[in-house]
Protein backbone atom coordinates (compact mmCIF):
# COMPACT_ATOMS: atom_id res chain seq x y z
CA UNK A 1 0.00 0.00 0.00
CA UNK A 2 0.92 3.50 -0.70
CA UNK A 3 1.49 6.16 1.39
CA UNK A 4 2.31 9.80 1.28
CA UNK A 5 4.65 11.57 4.30
CA UNK A 6 5.14 15.18 4.17
CA UNK A 7 8.14 16.96 6.28
CA UNK A 8 9.47 20.24 6.29
CA UNK A 9 13.12 20.74 5.06
CA UNK A 10 15.16 23.37 6.57
CA UNK A 11 18.07 24.16 4.12
CA UNK A 12 20.94 25.91 4.57
CA UNK A 13 21.80 29.45 2.10
CA UNK A 14 24.13 27.40 -0.49
CA UNK A 15 20.84 24.08 -0.38
CA UNK A 16 18.62 26.63 -0.94
CA UNK A 17 19.91 28.11 -3.76
CA UNK A 18 20.38 24.35 -5.59
CA UNK A 19 16.77 23.53 -4.55
CA UNK A 20 16.02 26.74 -6.66
CA UNK A 21 17.81 25.50 -8.92
CA UNK A 22 16.21 22.82 -9.58
CA UNK A 23 13.25 23.90 -9.59
CA UNK A 24 13.99 26.32 -12.30
CA UNK A 25 15.30 23.90 -14.40
CA UNK A 26 12.68 21.37 -14.22
CA UNK A 27 10.36 24.05 -15.19
CA UNK A 28 12.46 24.79 -18.34
CA UNK A 29 11.99 21.28 -19.43
CA UNK A 30 8.61 20.69 -18.50
CA UNK A 31 7.74 23.43 -20.97
CA UNK A 32 10.48 22.91 -23.57
CA UNK A 33 8.61 18.86 -23.62
CA UNK A 34 5.34 20.40 -23.85
CA UNK A 35 6.26 22.58 -26.94
CA UNK A 36 8.20 19.75 -28.51
CA UNK A 37 5.23 17.40 -28.27
CA UNK A 38 3.07 19.87 -29.40
CA UNK A 39 5.02 20.90 -32.49
CA UNK A 40 5.76 17.79 -33.46
CA UNK A 41 1.93 16.87 -33.59
CA UNK A 42 0.87 20.27 -35.51
CA UNK A 43 3.80 19.01 -38.31
CA UNK A 44 3.56 15.59 -38.07
CA UNK A 45 -0.08 14.55 -36.64
CA UNK A 46 1.89 12.24 -34.52
CA UNK A 47 3.54 13.02 -30.52
CA UNK A 48 7.01 12.54 -29.25
CA UNK A 49 6.97 9.62 -26.44
CA UNK A 50 8.67 9.93 -23.12
CA UNK A 51 11.49 7.95 -24.12
CA UNK A 52 11.68 10.27 -27.76
CA UNK A 53 12.07 13.65 -25.23
CA UNK A 54 14.57 12.15 -22.54
CA UNK A 55 17.11 11.19 -25.52
CA UNK A 56 17.35 14.88 -26.76
CA UNK A 57 17.92 16.51 -23.08
CA UNK A 58 21.32 15.29 -23.18
CA UNK A 59 21.66 17.64 -26.53
CA UNK A 60 20.05 20.32 -24.73
CA UNK A 61 22.64 19.86 -21.60
CA UNK A 62 25.10 20.75 -24.03
CA UNK A 63 23.39 23.85 -25.08
CA UNK A 64 22.33 24.88 -21.94
CA UNK A 65 25.30 24.37 -19.04
CA UNK A 66 23.61 25.27 -16.15
CA UNK A 67 21.18 21.93 -16.79
CA UNK A 68 23.89 19.95 -15.60
CA UNK A 69 23.99 21.23 -12.36
CA UNK A 70 20.80 19.55 -11.17
CA UNK A 71 19.86 15.74 -10.85
CA UNK A 72 19.66 14.60 -14.23
CA UNK A 73 16.90 12.37 -12.53
CA UNK A 74 14.80 15.05 -11.35
CA UNK A 75 15.15 16.55 -15.52
CA UNK A 76 13.43 12.88 -16.74
CA UNK A 77 11.16 12.87 -13.84
CA UNK A 78 9.13 16.16 -15.27
CA UNK A 79 9.13 14.79 -18.32
CA UNK A 80 7.30 11.97 -17.18
CA UNK A 81 5.04 14.58 -15.35
CA UNK A 82 4.15 15.65 -18.41
CA UNK A 83 3.24 12.28 -19.93
CA UNK A 84 1.34 11.36 -17.30
CA UNK A 85 -0.64 14.80 -17.46
CA UNK A 86 -1.15 14.04 -21.23
CA UNK A 87 -2.78 10.50 -19.96
CA UNK A 88 -5.36 11.93 -17.73
CA UNK A 89 -6.29 14.72 -20.90
CA UNK A 90 -7.04 12.11 -23.27
CA UNK A 91 -8.32 8.95 -20.93
CA UNK A 92 -10.21 11.13 -17.85
CA UNK A 93 -10.98 14.65 -20.52
CA UNK A 94 -8.80 16.50 -17.33
CA UNK A 95 -8.22 19.44 -19.53
CA UNK A 96 -4.77 19.86 -22.12
CA UNK A 97 -1.36 19.98 -19.76
CA UNK A 98 -0.79 24.00 -19.28
CA UNK A 99 2.70 25.55 -19.52
CA UNK A 100 4.09 25.89 -16.05
CA UNK A 101 4.71 29.40 -14.72
CA UNK A 102 7.46 30.88 -12.22
CA UNK A 103 4.50 32.98 -10.48
CA UNK A 104 2.76 29.68 -9.35
CA UNK A 105 2.41 29.53 -5.59
CA UNK A 106 3.92 26.36 -5.11
CA UNK A 107 7.07 25.20 -7.44
CA UNK A 108 8.15 21.71 -6.80
CA UNK A 109 10.73 19.05 -8.30
CA UNK A 110 10.63 15.54 -7.98
CA UNK A 111 13.22 13.25 -7.15
CA UNK A 112 12.64 9.77 -8.36
CA UNK A 113 15.31 7.96 -6.57
CA UNK A 114 18.75 7.61 -4.90
CA UNK A 115 17.74 9.73 -2.16
CA UNK A 116 17.56 8.53 1.82
CA UNK A 117 16.59 9.52 5.18
CA UNK A 118 17.71 9.67 8.48
CA UNK A 119 15.49 9.42 11.09
CA UNK A 120 18.33 9.41 13.58
CA UNK A 121 20.16 12.48 13.00
CA UNK A 122 17.23 14.38 11.40
CA UNK A 123 17.84 14.74 7.63
CA UNK A 124 17.59 13.40 4.27
CA UNK A 125 20.34 13.22 1.65
CA UNK A 126 18.68 14.34 -1.74
CA UNK A 127 21.28 14.24 -4.80
CA UNK A 128 23.22 17.41 -6.12
CA UNK A 129 21.64 19.13 -2.94
CA UNK A 130 23.25 16.67 -0.02
CA UNK A 131 22.04 16.28 3.13
CA UNK A 132 19.67 18.56 4.38
CA UNK A 133 18.06 19.06 7.50
CA UNK A 134 14.41 18.16 8.08
CA UNK A 135 11.70 17.75 10.48
CA UNK A 136 11.11 13.94 10.80
CA UNK A 137 7.74 14.18 13.06
CA UNK A 138 7.46 10.71 12.12
CA UNK A 139 8.55 7.50 10.97
CA UNK A 140 7.36 4.91 8.49
CA UNK A 141 9.04 1.88 7.27
CA UNK A 142 9.26 0.56 3.56
CA UNK A 143 10.25 1.10 0.07
CA UNK A 144 10.81 4.48 -0.95
CA UNK A 145 9.41 5.78 -3.97
CA UNK A 146 9.33 8.98 -5.47
CA UNK A 147 9.84 11.99 -3.70
CA UNK A 148 8.64 15.43 -4.52
CA UNK A 149 10.62 18.58 -2.87
CA UNK A 150 8.53 21.68 -2.78
CA UNK A 151 8.56 25.81 -2.47
CA UNK A 152 5.47 27.27 -0.64
CA UNK A 153 4.20 30.58 -1.36
CA UNK A 154 5.57 31.48 1.92
CA UNK A 155 9.21 30.56 0.76
CA UNK A 156 9.02 27.27 3.14
CA UNK A 157 10.49 23.98 1.68
CA UNK A 158 8.51 20.42 2.43
CA UNK A 159 9.34 17.08 0.60
CA UNK A 160 6.36 14.59 0.34
CA UNK A 161 7.73 10.90 0.40
CA UNK A 162 5.68 8.44 -1.30
CA UNK A 163 6.15 5.01 0.54
CA UNK A 164 5.29 1.51 -0.45
CA UNK A 165 4.86 -0.34 3.03
CA UNK A 166 4.53 -3.81 1.81
CA UNK A 167 0.78 -4.34 2.86
CA UNK A 168 -2.38 -4.73 1.02
CA UNK A 169 -4.88 -2.74 1.33
CA UNK A 170 -7.56 -3.93 4.11
CA UNK A 171 -10.62 -6.08 2.73
CA UNK A 172 -13.83 -3.95 2.73
CA UNK A 173 -15.76 -4.06 6.09
CA UNK A 174 -19.12 -5.15 5.36
CA UNK A 175 -21.67 -2.65 6.14
CA UNK A 176 -25.26 -2.36 6.91
CA UNK A 177 -27.86 0.18 7.41
CA UNK A 178 -26.91 0.63 10.88
CA UNK A 179 -23.10 1.07 10.57
CA UNK A 180 -23.99 4.02 7.05
CA UNK A 181 -23.73 7.49 8.12
CA UNK A 182 -25.64 9.90 4.99
CA UNK A 183 -23.83 13.07 4.31
CA UNK A 184 -24.82 16.42 2.87
CA UNK A 185 -22.28 18.99 2.81
CA UNK A 186 -23.05 22.71 2.88
CA UNK A 187 -22.89 26.40 3.35
CA UNK A 188 -24.27 27.47 6.63
CA UNK A 189 -23.57 23.98 8.06
CA UNK A 190 -20.32 22.59 6.48
CA UNK A 191 -21.69 19.18 6.64
CA UNK A 192 -24.98 17.69 8.01
CA UNK A 193 -25.32 13.67 9.39
CA UNK A 194 -28.03 11.34 8.69
CA UNK A 195 -27.62 10.74 12.86
CA UNK A 196 -29.37 14.59 12.73
CA UNK A 197 -25.73 16.09 13.77
CA UNK A 198 -25.10 19.50 12.00
CA UNK A 199 -21.36 20.53 12.07
CA UNK A 200 -20.34 24.37 11.62
CA UNK A 201 -18.96 25.21 9.24
CA UNK A 202 -15.76 27.32 10.41
CA UNK A 203 -15.69 29.86 7.59
CA UNK A 204 -12.07 30.61 7.91
CA UNK A 205 -11.08 32.49 4.34
CA UNK A 206 -14.30 34.45 5.55
CA UNK A 207 -13.22 34.84 8.75
CA UNK A 208 -9.88 36.51 7.47
CA UNK A 209 -11.57 38.09 4.34
CA UNK A 210 -11.17 41.85 6.19
CA UNK A 211 -7.47 41.14 7.03
CA UNK A 212 -7.03 39.78 3.57
CA UNK A 213 -8.38 43.09 1.87
CA UNK A 214 -6.27 45.39 3.54
CA UNK A 215 -3.37 43.43 3.24
CA UNK A 216 -4.40 43.13 -0.65
CA UNK A 217 -4.59 47.02 -0.66
CA UNK A 218 -1.19 47.26 0.58
CA UNK A 219 0.51 45.05 -1.90
CA UNK A 220 -1.09 47.34 -4.86
CA UNK A 221 0.08 50.83 -3.09
CA UNK A 222 3.54 49.45 -3.06
CA UNK A 223 5.80 50.16 -6.26
CA UNK A 224 5.92 47.37 -8.23
CA UNK A 225 9.78 45.55 -8.39
CA UNK A 226 10.36 47.30 -5.05
CA UNK A 227 11.39 45.16 -1.61
CA UNK A 228 8.34 47.27 0.47
CA UNK A 229 5.92 44.97 -2.30
CA UNK A 230 7.71 41.79 -2.00
CA UNK A 231 7.91 42.52 1.68
CA UNK A 232 3.65 43.03 1.37
CA UNK A 233 3.12 39.89 -0.72
CA UNK A 234 4.86 38.09 1.79
CA UNK A 235 2.59 38.82 4.52
CA UNK A 236 -0.27 38.09 2.28
CA UNK A 237 1.08 34.74 1.55
CA UNK A 238 1.60 34.22 5.17
CA UNK A 239 -2.58 34.87 5.76
CA UNK A 240 -3.39 32.60 2.54
CA UNK A 241 -1.11 29.79 4.05
CA UNK A 242 -2.73 29.56 7.84
CA UNK A 243 -6.36 29.90 6.15
CA UNK A 244 -5.19 26.63 3.77
CA UNK A 245 -3.41 25.17 6.68
CA UNK A 246 -6.79 25.65 8.96
CA UNK A 247 -9.21 24.58 6.32
CA UNK A 248 -7.05 21.17 6.05
CA UNK A 249 -6.78 20.63 9.42
CA UNK A 250 -10.37 20.84 10.12
CA UNK A 251 -11.36 18.56 7.45
CA UNK A 252 -8.79 15.73 8.29
CA UNK A 253 -9.68 15.76 12.02
CA UNK A 254 -13.38 15.29 10.60
CA UNK A 255 -12.42 12.86 7.65
CA UNK A 256 -10.89 10.82 9.78
CA UNK A 257 -13.83 10.81 12.72
CA UNK A 258 -16.81 9.97 10.12
CA UNK A 259 -14.55 6.90 8.70
CA UNK A 260 -13.62 5.74 12.09
CA UNK A 261 -16.63 5.77 13.40
CA UNK A 262 -18.58 4.36 10.54
CA UNK A 263 -18.38 1.25 8.14
CA UNK A 264 -19.77 3.62 4.88
CA UNK A 265 -20.30 6.87 4.33
CA UNK A 266 -22.58 8.08 1.82
CA UNK A 267 -22.29 11.14 -0.36
CA UNK A 268 -23.69 13.15 -3.16
CA UNK A 269 -22.68 13.72 -6.42
CA UNK A 270 -21.56 17.48 -6.91
CA UNK A 271 -20.80 19.62 -9.79
CA UNK A 272 -18.71 21.97 -7.97
CA UNK A 273 -17.69 23.79 -10.94
CA UNK A 274 -21.02 24.59 -12.17
CA UNK A 275 -21.93 25.37 -8.54
CA UNK A 276 -19.12 28.40 -8.44
CA UNK A 277 -20.75 29.60 -11.74
CA UNK A 278 -23.54 31.29 -9.23
CA UNK A 279 -21.71 34.62 -8.20
CA UNK A 280 -23.38 35.20 -5.45
CA UNK A 281 -22.45 31.83 -3.67
CA UNK A 282 -18.66 31.19 -5.42
CA UNK A 283 -16.34 32.63 -2.69
CA UNK A 284 -18.40 30.84 0.07
CA UNK A 285 -18.57 27.48 -2.25
CA UNK A 286 -14.60 27.92 -2.53
CA UNK A 287 -14.21 28.14 1.39
CA UNK A 288 -16.11 25.15 1.96
CA UNK A 289 -14.04 23.30 -0.35
CA UNK A 290 -16.14 20.03 -0.49
CA UNK A 291 -13.98 18.69 -3.44
CA UNK A 292 -10.92 18.33 -0.93
CA UNK A 293 -13.11 16.74 1.57
CA UNK A 294 -14.46 13.95 -0.37
CA UNK A 295 -10.48 13.46 -1.40
CA UNK A 296 -9.85 13.28 2.48
CA UNK A 297 -12.66 10.70 3.49
CA UNK A 298 -11.95 8.74 0.14
CA UNK A 299 -8.06 7.93 0.73
CA UNK A 300 -8.85 7.43 4.69
CA UNK A 301 -11.69 4.53 3.58
CA UNK A 302 -9.42 2.53 1.77
CA UNK A 303 -6.58 3.06 4.47
CA UNK A 304 -8.86 1.59 6.85
CA UNK A 305 -10.93 -0.88 4.66
CA UNK A 306 -14.63 1.55 4.68
CA UNK A 307 -16.42 2.30 1.91
CA UNK A 308 -17.58 5.51 -0.05
CA UNK A 309 -20.91 5.06 -1.73
CA UNK A 310 -22.31 7.63 -3.74
CA UNK A 311 -25.78 8.78 -5.42
CA UNK A 312 -26.00 11.35 -8.58
CA UNK A 313 -26.06 14.82 -8.38
CA UNK A 314 -29.38 14.96 -9.64
CA UNK A 315 -30.82 12.72 -7.34
CA UNK A 316 -33.53 14.87 -5.23
CA UNK A 317 -32.46 14.20 -1.95
CA UNK A 318 -33.40 17.39 0.01
CA UNK A 319 -37.25 17.88 -1.91
CA UNK A 320 -38.10 13.83 -1.26
CA UNK A 321 -39.95 12.76 2.56
CA UNK A 322 -37.64 10.61 3.83
CA UNK A 323 -41.03 9.08 5.35
CA UNK A 324 -43.55 8.23 2.85
CA UNK A 325 -41.80 9.55 -0.40
CA UNK A 326 -43.76 12.44 -1.03
CA UNK A 327 -41.91 15.17 -4.03
CA UNK A 328 -42.16 18.90 -3.47
CA UNK A 329 -41.63 20.36 -6.27
CA UNK A 330 -41.91 23.85 -5.68
CA UNK A 331 -39.04 24.02 -2.48
CA UNK A 332 -36.62 26.65 -2.99
CA UNK A 333 -32.74 27.36 -1.52
CA UNK A 334 -34.34 29.70 0.71
CA UNK A 335 -36.88 26.89 2.48
CA UNK A 336 -34.44 25.34 5.02
CA UNK A 337 -38.26 23.52 6.59
CA UNK A 338 -40.99 22.20 5.43
CA UNK A 339 -44.23 20.10 6.01
CA UNK A 340 -44.81 17.31 4.05
CA UNK A 341 -48.05 17.39 2.99
CA UNK A 342 -49.36 13.64 3.01
CA UNK A 343 -47.62 12.27 6.18
CA UNK A 344 -47.57 15.72 8.01
CA UNK A 345 -43.58 15.22 8.69
CA UNK A 346 -41.89 18.69 9.62
CA UNK A 347 -38.35 17.89 7.93
CA UNK A 348 -35.44 20.76 8.47
CA UNK A 349 -34.02 20.55 4.71
CA UNK A 350 -30.71 19.59 5.04
CA UNK A 351 -31.25 16.35 7.65
CA UNK A 352 -34.29 15.36 5.18
CA UNK A 353 -31.22 15.61 2.46
CA UNK A 354 -28.61 13.63 4.54
CA UNK A 355 -30.75 10.75 5.14
CA UNK A 356 -31.87 10.94 1.47
CA UNK A 357 -28.88 10.65 0.80
CA UNK A 358 -28.21 7.55 2.83
CA UNK A 359 -31.53 5.99 1.95
CA UNK A 360 -30.56 6.39 -1.72
CA UNK A 361 -27.61 4.87 -1.30
CA UNK A 362 -28.54 1.68 0.14
CA UNK A 363 -31.12 0.78 -2.25
CA UNK A 364 -28.47 1.07 -4.77
CA UNK A 365 -26.62 -1.45 -3.10
CA UNK A 366 -30.06 -3.54 -2.82
CA UNK A 367 -29.49 -3.39 1.27
CA UNK A 368 -33.12 -1.80 1.47
CA UNK A 369 -35.80 -1.96 -0.43
CA UNK A 370 -37.92 1.18 -2.26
Amino acid sequence: MLKAYKYKLEPTTEQKILIEKHIGSCRYIYNWALSLKVKSYEETGKSLSQFDINKRITSLKVENNWLGEVNSQSLQGMTRNLESAFTRFFREKKGFPNYKSKKNPVQSFPVPQHYSVDFETNTIKLPKIGIVKAVLHRTFEGELKTATVSKSCTGKYYISILVDNGKDHPIKKTFSETTTIGVDVGIKDFAVLSTGEKIENPKYLKSSLQRLKVLQKRVSRKQKGSKNREKAKQRLAVLHDKITNQRNDFQNKLSFRLVSENQAIALETLNVKGMVKNHHLAQAISDSAWSSFVTKLEYKAEWFGKTILRIGQFEPSSKVCNVCGYHKSDLTLKDREWTCPDCKTKHDRDINAAINIKKFALIDQNLIGV
